[in-house]
């Protein structure tokens, strides 16, 4: 289940960047050991439990080092499911993911993914020796491990030469002397070696993308639309955000991709694509797509990768079904947001839709002060002005903001004047651009008639 990090879980007022939950007995002194050393080198803030463990509840500084890491990082070893403390570290880790939207790294370390998320094995083992003596808690723990199990994580067999012998068993089978087997070991610890590199290096991504989003989060009146986009993602694979000009849908989508980006393997936001495939046509609009999804792998490995595509402003139909017919497959978990003006465009081609909604009159109020006075609240005098500028607006951001850039410092006679002309139209003209175009030649008048250019940037 993804979830949109909410705006307390942005990386910069985390304690930590990254949580480190492995157990202790398998890779304290080795593996562990080498990743908290590597990401140290790497300016990553990591929180690593020292501490001999004891007891089965994890302690409360433990809990409040999850909740202040940005990422949470656990090693899946053979041993893992076999303490208790390690599942009730999980079922934090779990509830940090859902509620605040942290970032969680399975690393499957000499361990089959298959056996950790079926719970085969040694896994199979561990519950059943839980189920009696804990068999409250049986079900919340395979829950949690199943759920985290299935992230896109790192295989440490992927990263071996030889993975299901130990060093000891083949220096016994190949009467290695004591130099050979030496050589031998070093020669796979170069392959530990370059996947703890590249899990470092995914870290940083995850964290450099982590950190936009606390601009994106002080938009305001956002919520009021990604409550209801946010289910809507959870439960489907490709959905649809639909509303007229100007309604904000874009940065919806700006917002939704900045805080999901960092759970998924390849990203691409094509924005303008309507202008893209009519300038350009459909072999430049796929070239860009395909160009960014393949960055780091081929096209036909995305069928194996969790993808995120935003296609933003889509037009026609023919659009999407010309690029259909010339894209590749993509991973199970992958998401499709399309933004479009015209709801029959998404209509049988998206699995949900969500209509854009007008902002409430408090965030419009918001909107347009933050433009017209440069601060939440007005001038005395204005009272009645802000009323009627903001009515007219309806809440659609893009008119909130263009109305309220061009009556900065302006006086109230000069208010009445541009009201009074951006009132004539019919409600139908209600959409930003018109008013841009009202107030462009309401600036000119302005000008003419007190020979002093009013006039800014519309958008402030």
């Amino acid at each position: 289940m993804l979830a949109i990090a909410s705006p307390s879980s942005s990386s910069s007022s985390k304690k930590y960047d990254v949580f480190l939950s492995f157990r202790g007995e398998d890779t304290r002194k080795s593996f562990t050991s080498h990743l908290h050393t590597a990401l140290r080198h790497g300016d990553i803030e990591t929180y690593i439990d020292y501490e001999l463990r004891k007891g089965d509840d994890i302690s409360q500084s433990l809990i409040e080092a999850i909740r202040d890491s940005s990422i949470s990082v656990v090693v899946f070893s053979e041993n893992y499911a076999s303490s208790k403390w390690c599942l009730n570290e999980l079922l934090q880790i779990l509830c940090c993911k859902q509620q605040r939207g942290q970032i969680v790294v399975p690393i499957f370390y000499e361990i089959n993914p298959s056996d950790v998320r079926k719970q085969r094995g040694a896994y199979e083992k561990a519950f059943a020796e839980h189920l009696e003596k804990n068999p409250e808690k049986v079900d919340e723990w395979r829950q949690a491990l199943f759920e985290i199990a299935n992230l896109v994580g790192w295989d440490s067999h992927n990263y071996r030469n030889c993975c299901f012998f130990s060093y000891e068993l083949l220096w016994q089978l190949l009467s290695w002397s004591v130099s050979e087997y030496l050589m031998f070991k070093e020669l796979l610890a170069w392959d530990e070696a370059e996947l703890i590199q590249n899990i470092v290096t995914d870290i940083n991504k995850k964290l450099d993308h982590r950190s936009p989003t606390t601009v994106l989060d002080d938009i305001v009146g956002i919520d009021e639309n990604l409550d209801h986009i946010k289910p809507l993602l959870e439960e489907s694979s490709t959905i649809g955000i639909w509303g007229m000009g100007g309604i904000g849908k874009t940065t919806m989508a700006k917002v939704v991709f900045a805080k999901l980006r960092s759970q998924f393997d390849s990203c691409c936001f094509l924005k303008n694509f309507t202008e893209k495939y009519e300038k350009h046509g459909l072999e430049y609009v796929c070239d860009e797509l395909f160009r960014e999804l393949s960055k780091d792998t081929s096209l036909g490995r995305l069928n194996h990768r969790r993808i995120l595509i935003v296609l933003d402003d889509v037009s026609h139909t023919k659009q999407l079904d010309e690029l259909k017919s010339e894209a590749p497959c993509l991973g199970p978990g992958s998401k499709v947001i399309i933004t479009s003006r015209d709801k029959h465009v998404l209509d049988g081609r998206v699995e949900r839709i969500h209509e854009a909604k007008a902002l409430s009159y408090n965030s419009s109020l918001k909107v347009f002060n933050l433009k017209a006075f440069r601060t939440d609240g007005y001038k005395s005098g204005y009272e009645e002005l802000v009323q009627r500028a903001v009515s007219y607006a309806q809440g659609i951001p893009l008119a909130l903001t263009i109305l309220g850039s061009f009556l900065y410092s302006r006086t109230v006679e000069e208010w009445e004047n541009a009201l009074s002309k951006v009132e004539s139209t019919s409600n139908r003209d209600i959409q930003a651009v018109w008013i841009k175009k009202i107030c462009r030649r309401n600036a000119k008048e302005l000008w003419l008639s007190s020979k002093h250019n009013w006039f800014e940037n519309p958008y402030g």
